[in-house]
């Protein structure tokens, strides 16, 4: 064989497994493209939602799962159905998803939300309770796929993770031990040493507290259950947290001893957040906000857990 011949075919042999390459590719993209026009049943937004094999969302499609991370215990979020047998008081430190090898039970909006997201991915939710403090390296280790759990969006964070669309603008709001009622009218008046505030470590009622009132004497808890717990009982002053936990908190303990500070005192978007640089992932995200948003389905789950007592008598 000549040399000019061994070249025709070395070139030949590599335009081959090129094209092989290229054809498994699109054929990839052609599958996920065919099961998504078949589960939103919309080929202008299959095209749209096409992406690449190094996307998070080729792993969800192969595995049959969307992994959500998550961390149990914030109401009216993610909680546990006291149906499953658990009060929501026992939950401790994330993970805690078994008694007596029963699967608990979770309800809330991100719960919904989640199962309407896998649905629209043809897989099944998987929610993966995490310490707050340890989710978004939980997320970079790839343990899932996305954060839920009602995350405000920061330059911090922004650093780390990539945000979708917000969905929802809460704020900080106090719970206050009753015998305060009359020198405490706004959190401004709790920046003294002699006040005891409680928080949760890694949210932004922390940061609130350590940047807004730090003259107080700062306490952390483990759980937002624990950190209004100890308010109710006496032994610390104020809790300062989101206002939809904070608020359901209250109708859930209509004590005397407690009162309920409603006007927020930041404004802080909330969104899901994804590791950065998935652009693919992102757009379906957008995607998904934009359509249960139109056709009615975030209106429904919003109402359901936010403006709804029904759910209330499950979460004790």
């Amino acid at each position: 064989m000549t040399a000019t011949r061994l070249r025709r075919r070395v070139a030949g042999r590599v335009a081959i497994e090129g094209g092989m390459q290229m054809l498994k590719q699109f054929n990839f993209r052609l599958i996920v493209i065919l099961m998504v026009v078949g589960l939103w049943g919309i080929p202008a937004l299959a095209a749209d939602v096409a992406f690449s094999k190094d996307s998070t969302l080729a792993g969800i499609i192969q595995r049959g799962e969307l992994r959500i991370g998550l961390e149990v215990g914030y109401m009216p979020f993610e909680m546990i159905d006291t149906r499953s047998g658990l009060r929501q008081k026992e939950v401790r430190h994330g993970g805690l998803r078994q008694r007596g090898g029963r699967q608990l039970s979770l309800m809330g909006f991100d719960i919904d939300v989640g199962i309407e997201m896998a649905k629209a991915l043809g897989v099944k939710p998987v929610f993966v309770d995490t310490l707050w403090t340890s989710i978004i390296p939980a997320l970079k280790l790839e343990r899932f796929d996305i954060i839920f759990g009602g995350m405000s969006v920061t330059e911090a964070r922004q650093a780390q993770v990539d945000f979708a669309d917000p969905f929802m603008t809460v704020g900080q709001t106090v719970l206050l031990n009753a015998k305060h009622t009359e020198t405490v009218q706004s959190y401004k008046d709790l920046n003294d040493s002699k006040f005891i505030v409680v928080s949760k470590p890694g949210t932004t009622g922390e940061e609130a507290v350590q940047r807004l009132i730090p003259k107080a004497t700062y306490e952390t808890a483990d759980t937002e259950i624990e950190g209004a717990m100890r308010v109710l009982e006496g032994t610390a002053d104020a809790f300062v947290y989101d206002f939809p936990f904070n608020a359901v908190f209250r109708a859930l303990n209509p004590s005397n001893e407690l009162v309920f500070l409603d006007e927020p005192f930041t404004e802080e978007p909330i969104a899901w957040a994804i590791r950065k640089n998935d652009p693919d992932f992102m757009k379906f995200l957008n995607d998904f906000l934009a359509r249960i948003k139109a056709d009615g389905r975030f209106d429904r789950i919003y109402f359901k857990w936010f403006l709804s007592s029904d759910w209330h008598r499950f979460v004790r």
